[in-house]
């Protein structure tokens, strides 16, 4: 359960809970993976004794639970980063929750598009975000094909730059542009 939370949490931005919540989820972990591990078992004993395969020892299992941790721990952490099992949930009108770890890095995933930084100052950047922070106050942005905006949304490109570094904290406001881009290629 432990190797499920820790490959869960290297592979999301969800934040990391407390000491107890995440020795809960370990514990709830163990229970996915032990049934998985008991079936496995189960079916592996049939086969063995109708091909003649070598029985299962202690070896065998401890192989078995950690390949088993491993993929449980990257198959929630797929659904976690997708929002695929909440879509569903939310089409059967279950839940109105999504998958992601907060507002912030749900909006980041699913609009895919330039972005306007608002920055200290009046200051205001355009580009497209690489990289963006999990939490809107720690981190940075990075984005590409940067450029300035001055009076009247006109752009001065930042020559030479392949990518700039923005620090989350001194961010305002995001803009989520309309992706005419996509108009223009038709």
């Amino acid at each position: 359960g432990f190797v499920t939370a820790w490959v869960f949490y290297s592979f999301t931005s969800y934040p990391k809970p407390s000491q107890f919540e995440r020795v809960v989820q370990a514990l709830i972990f163990t229970i996915f993976i032990q049934a998985f591990a008991h079936l496995i078992s189960y079916i592996y004993g049939y086969f063995s004794v109708k091909f003649g395969l070598p029985n299962w020892s202690n070896n065998t299992g401890t192989v078995c639970l950690l390949t088993i941790s491993v993929i449980i721990g990257v198959l929630f952490s797929y659904f976690a980063n997708n929002d695929k099992f909440h879509r569903v949930l939310r089409k059967l009108k279950i839940t109105k929750e999504t998958s992601y770890s907060s507002e912030w890095f749900s909006a980041f995933s699913e609009k895919v598009t330039y972005v306007v930084l608002h920055l200290d100052g009046e200051r205001r950047i355009y580009g497209w975000p690489i990289e963006w922070p999990t939490e809107p106050n720690k981190g940075h942005f990075l984005l590409a094909q940067a450029s300035w905006l001055v009076d009247d949304n006109k752009q001065i490109p930042l020559d030479g730059v392949d990518s700039i570094l923005v620090d989350a904290s001194s961010v305002e406001l995001v803009e989520f542009m309309i992706k005419t881009w996509e108009d223009d290629n038709v």
